[in-house]
């Protein structure tokens, strides 16, 4: 199962209802849930970024997922796959 790691933004949009940030959340975790994602963390943040969110699952329900979130327009979004000890392990050794 692949990790991903979402840096998040707000948007100007998002910014003027930040209120409702804790329930948007709720319903893309539901979201992201029936996608067969599961949610491992998810931090809002001071300085560079305004949320952090760790995903583990499909790839391609990663990404729709994000994309549904994103076509709201309250946030924007840096994804990076992340490997795990035994993944990058697993990698090294068949470095030659």
């Amino acid at each position: 199962m692949a990790t991903f790691i979402n840096l998040i933004n707000l948007t100007d949009q998002g910014a003027r209802n930040i209120k409702d940030s804790p329930k948007r959340f709720e319903a893309y975790q539901g979201l992201a849930e029936k996608m067969g994602l599961t949610i491992k963390s998810v931090y809002w943040t001071t300085g560079a970024y305004d949320m952090i969110l760790t995903v583990e699952g499909d790839e391609e329900a990663a990404m729709v997922s994000l994309l549904n979130v994103m076509a709201m327009g309250n946030v924007r979004t840096q994804t990076l796959r992340a490997f795990s000890i035994e993944e990058m392990k697993g990698l090294v050794s068949k470095v030659s």
